[in-house]
């Protein structure tokens, strides 16, 4: 059976990302224009544009359609943008930061991931990625500071570097909180007298970022 991929995705649109609150039309015009299911492995690749996480490998998932909306309208991305994405997993998130903003550094752990996601035929627009394979809880950003960051995975608690690799007025995307309740914010960092403030968006479920997991809790 053939696919009308272009269909899909018109339809992922219209029935699951708009109605999910996603009303930003640069946001909108790049979700219907980037062929998602050349980023989806072969094996599920017909199930590219369901409302699902789908499985990478190696414990990763591709986010499902309506949360890559919301993550990308909350960051509020410009033309002039650099950003910092934490999880490169598929790669289709990064080619959607890339086509909002000026550059895209994205990090991935896992070398087999990183590799997939520089493949040649990805519908990258422009050269304006960088993967680098790197541990994100040991990433050294040096000087460099970056208009937003965008985690891809949960977190039991935001780490204090995230924000550190803001520029004042940086927007933080990041999923926190213990499953299966957790909470979806966008973190604006402040200046040198003002904190950084802390706005929900929704709640959700993902896997956890490797390293990021909850402490054990023991009851005696």
């Amino acid at each position: 059976m053939t696919i009308d991929y272009a269909r899909a995705r018109e339809l992922m649109v219209e029935q699951q990302v708009r109605p999910w609150d996603v009303l930003d039309m640069a946001v909108l015009d790049v979700i219907s224009r980037l062929p998602r299911e050349a980023f989806v492995p072969e094996a599920h690749r017909a199930l590219a544009y369901a409302d699902l996480e789908l499985p990478l490998g190696y414990g990763a998932s591709m986010l499902k359609p309506v949360v890559e909306g919301r993550m990308l309208q909350a960051l509020k991305l410009q033309p002039g943008d650099s950003v910092l994405e934490v999880g490169t997993g598929s790669g289709y998130a990064a080619a959607c930061l890339a086509a909002l903003a000026r550059e895209v550094v994205s990090l991935e752990r896992v070398p087999e991931l990183g590799r997939r996601a520089r493949a040649p035929g990805r519908d990258r627009p422009g050269n304006n990625v960088r993967i680098e394979t790197v541990d994100a809880l040991q990433y050294d950003a040096g000087e460099r500071l970056f208009d937003a960051v965008c985690v891809t995975a949960a977190v039991a608690d935001a780490p204090e570097r995230f924000l550190k690799w803001l520029r004042p007025g940086g927007r933080l995307f990041v999923v926190h909180g213990r499953a299966p309740v957790m909470e979806a914010v966008r973190l604006t960092r402040g200046n040198a007298v003002n904190a950084a403030t802390t706005e929900s968006l929704f709640e959700t479920e993902l896997a956890y970022l490797h390293g990021a997991e909850p402490v054990p809790q023991f009851s005696f």
